[in-house]
């Protein structure tokens, strides 16, 4: 398992022109990429922060979707939506 966490801080009035493409993108993902097994989108009480959690069956899974026509397609237009993003790495489950 890989885990990833995504945390996007956009641009002050962004929300409502970002959350299409983002859930266009994470669906195409789990659609189209086999190796991705969980993409959800999240949003809470703040309209400029966007939480992803995404789960791949490797590293070499999420390498692959970042390689993807769909992602480059997301990245190249959300681009200049984004204030800042942090991501984190996770792998193996604790139980």
């Amino acid at each position: 398992m890989f885990a990833v966490t995504v945390v996007f801080n956009l641009k002050p009035g962004m929300r409502d022109a970002f959350l299409p493409l983002m859930t266009k993108n994470a669906a195409a993902s789990r659609r189209e990429e086999s190796g991705c097994q969980q993409f959800d989108v999240c949003v809470g009480g703040d309209p400029e922060t966007i939480f992803l959690y995404e789960v791949y069956d490797d590293r070499a899974a999420f390498d692959a979707h970042l390689e993807t026509a769909h992602f480059k397609s997301f990245n190249k237009a959300t681009s200049e939506m984004i204030a800042d993003k942090v991501v984190h790495f996770f792998t193996g489950v604790i139980r």
